[in-house]
């Protein structure tokens, strides 16, 4: 007979074979057993799948599997955030001495990282107007160093709708690799990977999760730089745990639900606030910038706003306003702000899934 301490911690487990449920799974452990040592020798030959969920957990492939299908790549991996996705593609394509081209007007954590930490990785980064195509080829022009090319779909927080078409073109004319963050579009809204970018990037965080419980990064494209990813996620931990990639997951289901509810909110909204304030709406997605009149109360705005919460982050079911100048883009200088836009009055409103109606009657009365 074994020990109660021994019964404790060897408890019965049910074979797997027989259970067929309905939805994933949790796979909530850090390592995988083995039946043998022949076994365990047989997963670095390449025979097995799972030994530790640093390396891979069935929870997080499916959750880079599902975007990637989504967004019509042959391959993804999860991450940790949305910007340990973006840093393991960018370290896929670059290293030390290589060079990067990217949009002036990304979100502030991204500009941050490109200007700061890629430096220190000796990786130097060419910000520029993306709008200003003249521009942009001089640099290719000037630095063959540029390897990749990086922007968003639609831009935080002023929502610029990316040339894609403009991207691909210089990717084929000077060989660079093309990355697009895709958070705000999603793929309910339009697909970078089948428009030629080599990887999309998305934090999971916001609309794939969709319900602020999570923070997760996922990365799709091309299958010999998901890999070259891959190895960079795995080498400086930026993985996923097994839970927030089955939450994930789970939001994942009703995102175009969400979308589409998120989005018909936003254009209402855009459309209430004109001649009010200057507004950005590009027609799609479901955030809204408007900058308010200068001579009107951004503080007492805020306070005014009621149930729509006051948050630094977006794409929840419940909407939600923004402070750009204080929040995503406080690490910029007064200069780059400025050069871009953000200004002390400029508002970024998230969308929720709420009664329309509610929401004008909100807004309404936050300007009154």
């Amino acid at each position: 007979m074994r020990s109660i301490e021994t019964k404790a911690v060897h408890t019965a487990a049910m074979e797997e074979r027989f259970i067929q449920p309905k939805v994933m799974p949790l796979y909530q452990t850090s390592a995988f057993s083995f039946s043998s040592l022949e076994e365990l020798e047989g997963y670095y030959e390449g025979n097995g799948t799972y030994l530790y969920s640093r390396t891979a957990n069935p929870n997080t492939d499916a959750l880079g599997q599902s975007v990637a299908e989504m967004e019509g790549a042959p391959k993804g991996i999860a991450a940790s955030s949305g910007m340990s996705a973006i840093l393991a593609g960018m370290l896929a394509v670059v290293k030390a001495g290589d060079h990067i081209l990217a949009a002036e007007d990304v979100y502030g954590g991204t500009f941050h990282l490109l200007r700061e930490e890629l430096l220190r990785m000796g990786i130097h980064v060419h910000f520029a107007d993306f709008t200003n195509t003249d521009e942009m080829e001089q640099i290719l022009i000037d630095f063959p160093e540029v390897k990749l090319i990086f922007s968003e779909s639609i831009t935080n927080p002023f929502l610029r709708v990316e040339n894609l078409q403009t991207l691909e073109q210089f990717k084929g004319r000077y060989g660079v690799k093309v990355m697009i963050d895709n958070t705000f579009a999603t793929p309910y809204t339009t697909a970078p990977y089948a428009q030629g970018a080599d990887l999309v990037a998305h934090s999971a965080t916001k609309y794939l999760g969709g319900h602020s419980d999570v923070t997760a990064g996922v990365l799709v494209g091309n299958a010999d730089l998901i890999d070259e990813a891959e190895k960079r996620v795995v080498n400086l931990g930026l993985n996923l745990s097994p839970f927030e990639a089955w939450l994930t997951l789970r939001g994942l289901k009703t995102l175009a639900v969400r979308m589409k509810a998120q989005t018909a909110n936003a254009q209402a909204m855009a459309e209430f606030l004109h001649g009010k304030a200057r507004v950005w709406y590009p027609g799609k997605g479901a955030i809204v910038t408007f900058e308010l009149p200068e001579d009107m109360d951004i503080s007492k705005f805020f306070s005014s706003l009621g149930w729509i919460k006051i948050v630094p982050t977006l794409a929840g079911v419940e909407t939600t306003v923004s402070y750009p100048y204080g929040t995503s883009h406080r690490a910029l200088t007064e200069e780059e702000k400025q050069k871009i836009g953000v200004t002390p009055q400029v508002v970024r409103l998230s969308a929720g899934i709420e009664g329309t109606e509610d929401l004008l009657k909100q807004l309404d009365g936050a300007f009154r």
